[in-house]
């Protein structure tokens, strides 16, 4: 009896649970019901709990694209402003690298380029993240799109490595490379969500990618320097010019009032002009004076002057800047005597 009410009671309780595939048949005792197979089905708030695919490539690729945004943003406003590079590690030779031929491709501004780049990587990754793409484009060309992008941002980021390992050589540029890592580990994180399988078979359009990316910046910086070579043959060591005249008193005493005041005198070594000031004061006064050589380490195209007469905006040689007046030019020694407030009669000690 106690058999018959619980088998009874866990046919009825189980119907929720157990789904009858046939009529129940009776053996033996006609009020004793036979379970029929059992088969197990899954419900529907199980379908309902899954979890959804895990989207952390996609979110660190966006953020990894956010950094060099960030970067190529501030090295193109450094390009476009002519500012110099702030370089933790390198110095000044991350402004000798942005300054250089390789900092333009077919005109623009490299770290132009590479601000696009990443922007549209850390676009299409957070669409790709909140599958919510625009333009009606499904996820797999998203993604094929986003594997296109990281292929060429790492293949320009070796090619880049070779340059500065053999043009800049005992350089370092810690904007490059950052850049550089950062190229590499979004092609890898791509390739992971992607798939090695789905990988493989998109090799033959990477290889095509990576080789016209190489192709491109080769004719770039190859047209750059045939048309600039005949420039770039004329190039000046730096000398130091000799004065002959002698001085007289008044320019001695003059040179001396100029260099107590902080007056100073930006010229070039190659600029006839400054000579001709120097040769004004003479070999003994010329020493005197507060003097600021624009190109200590010679000149060619392309070569800048020294931040110092950066900063003073020069513009051309000579150029005086006494008491916060700029004079252009070459000057008389009364006319710099009359600006600078120069008394005869009182002498700097």
């Amino acid at each position: 009896m106690a058999t018959f009410i619980s088998l009874g009671t866990l046919s009825l309780s189980s119907s929720r649970f157990f789904s009858l595939g046939a009529p129940t048949r009776y053996h033996g005792y006609p009020n004793r019901p036979v379970l029929p197979p059992l088969k197990c089905s899954s419900s529907s708030s199980d379908s309902d709990t899954a979890m959804p695919p895990n989207g952390w490539a996609h979110k660190l690729t966006a953020g990894l694209a956010g950094i060099g945004f960030l970067e190529t943003s501030y090295l193109t406003y450094l390009k476009l402003t002519e500012s110099e590079a702030f370089c933790p590690v390198g110095g000044a030779t991350c402004s000798d690298i942005l300054n250089s031929d390789y900092a333009i491709v077919f005109g623009f501004p490299l770290p132009m380029i590479g601000m696009a780049a990443y922007g549209l990587v850390a676009s299409l990754s957070l669409q790709l993240a909140t599958n919510n793409l625009a333009f009606g484009i499904n996820k797999s060309n998203a993604q094929l799109v986003l594997l296109g992008i990281t292929t060429s941002m790492a293949a320009a980021s070796a090619y880049f490595l070779y340059i500065l390992t053999t043009r800049f050589s005992g350089s370092s540029c810690s904007y490059c490379l950052l850049s550089v890592l950062l190229s590499f580990t979004l092609f890898f994180v791509t390739v992971k969500d992607l798939g090695l399988q789905e990988t493989y078979k998109q090799v033959g359009l990477q290889l095509f990618i990576a080789s016209l990316v190489i192709l491109t910046l080769n004719t770039s910086y190859s047209n750059s320097k045939s048309a600039s070579s005949s420039l770039a043959e004329v190039e000046l060591p730096y000398y130091a010019t000799e004065i002959t005249t002698p001085s007289s008193p008044f320019a001695i005493s003059l040179a001396r009032y100029l260099q107590s005041i902080g007056a100073k005198m930006y010229g070039a070594f190659w600029c006839s002009h400054c000579l001709e000031q120097k040769e004004m004061f003479g070999r003994e006064a010329a020493k005197q004076l507060d003097y600021v050589e624009c190109f200590p380490e010679g000149y060619r195209t392309g070569t800048k002057m020294i931040k110092a007469c950066m900063d003073a905006k020069i513009e051309g040689f000579p150029t005086w800047i006494i008491n916060g007046q700029v004079l252009s030019g070459e000057q008389e020694l009364s006319e710099l005597s009359q600006v600078s407030g120069y008394n005869e009669s009182v002498q700097p000690s």
